[in-house]
């Protein structure tokens, strides 16, 4: 009954994220031939426009581009502590061996592109970029993964589903350590007190979703106000929302089901387009070959693929994890280099990591260049493997 659940959920999972990969393709497509149209100049200002939104003291004057990223991202964010909280309950990550390779590869994944961007940028004001080449983007990369089929086998899209959630949650902890400028512990302290008390509902077993949600998002007005990235306040939300395994008692579960298709089919394309607006000057060969693109491209491109393939290759040597069945040296192979697809993660690192509006735009190009690069290759590689399944 449980494993019978287990693979509803993930094909229901599966299905949605690759739909929205592609359409976030779409998406950053339309957005990039908009940017560089003679439409382009109005197109990036409708982004910048501000927003104002007032209710009894508390005023809000974002711009449209600042709305997507503090606020429809915030819910992107709480869907992704519900896929992490799952998978810790009933997923993949539930079962202590069959977590150890898919947490050991998410780490080599993150360590080594990180190592990479810090070598060509150490002492540099792009230092800061050092989390930009660290995250995988498991919509684009499981749209990608689609066009294969059943050519792969499930294993492969389950592994790469939990190396991406893990990579998720650790560009998470780096958000919110290291791209934090200035902080008000006064609203710091209220999220804090929030959650706690969200938490305490949890514990008192309070399961009407409401209670959850109305002050969770006071939650993340005050996130947004202490200087802490807001869309933090949505992974802590997702966190405090209990997950039952009994049949049609799981709000998690329930909130998950719900976010799935807006999340997919509206905020993420929503963020794309108001992302990816770059105009593509004649200087794109200066642009990624600085030191900070460099250490993007060969992040992204080289270091995920190697890092994920080292930990691997030593955790299986050493005889401490084994192959997931139905997979061999090929297949992991591809999906190290698909995992290369930074993307929603990778764009959202940088608007953080940068002020200065040229070389965000610089570290987004070497995020969209490094990402289709590893979409053909790693499609190249598994189409590949997918015809010897029976190989180990």
């Amino acid at each position: 009954m449980i494993a019978a659940k287990k693979t509803s959920l993930f094909s229901e999972f599966f299905e949605s994220e690759k739909t929205g990969g592609i359409l976030l393709i779409l998406a950053t497509a339309v957005s990039l031939l908009l940017a560089n149209s003679p439409w382009g100049e109005s197109y990036t200002h409708f982004w910048h426009r501000t927003a104002d939104w007032s209710w009894g003291q508390i005023h809000l004057k974002l711009s449209v581009e600042e709305w997507i990223n503090d606020g429809l991202m915030a819910i992107f964010f709480l869907m992704v502590g519900l896929e992490i909280e799952r998978e810790l309950y009933i997923g993949e990550l539930a079962d202590f061996k069959k977590a150890l390779l898919p947490v050991l590869a998410a780490i080599g994944g993150m360590a080594l592109p990180a190592g990479f961007h810090f070598y060509f940028n150490h002492g540099q004001p792009t230092q800061s970029g050092i989390g930009i080449p660290m995250a995988t983007d498991i919509a684009f990369a499981l749209g990608i993964l689609s066009l294969l089929g059943n050519r792969v086998p499930l294993s492969l899209k389950i592994f790469l589903s939990a190396v991406a959630i893990i990579d998720d949650l650790g560009a998470v902890i780096i958000i919110a350590l290291f791209y934090t400028k200035s902080i008000s512990f006064l609203y710091l302290s209220a999220s804090l007190v929030i959650f706690l008390c969200l938490l305490l509902m949890n514990k008192l077993k309070v399961q009407g979703l409401l209670y959850y949600i109305l002050p969770g998002i006071i939650m993340w007005y005050c996130m947004l106000q202490s200087g802490v990235h807001a869309t933090i306040s949505g992974i802590l939300l997702a966190f405090s929302i209990p997950f039952s395994r009994q049949e049609g008692k799981n709000p998690s579960e329930k909130l998950q089901h719900t976010l799935h298709k807006p999340v997919a089919f509206l905020i993420l394309p929503l963020f794309a387009m108001a992302n990816t607006g770059i105009l593509l000057s004649g200087n794109l060969l200066h642009q990624l070959t600085n030191s900070n693109s460099l250490g993007i491209l060969l992040g992204l491109a080289a270091g995920k693929p190697i890092g994920i393939l080292l930990v691997c290759l030593l955790a299986i040597s050493l005889k401490v994890c084994c192959m997931p069945d139905g997979m061999n040296w090929n297949h992991l192979c591809g999906l190290g280099i698909l995992a290369g697809i930074g993307f929603t993660m990778s764009i959202f690192i940088s608007n953080m990591a940068f002020s200065d509006p040229g070389l965000i735009g610089a570290s987004k190009i070497a995020v969209l260049a490094a990402s289709l690069f590893c979409s053909l290759l790693g499609l190249l590689v598994l189409q590949r493997s997918g015809r010897q399944p029976g190989r180990s």
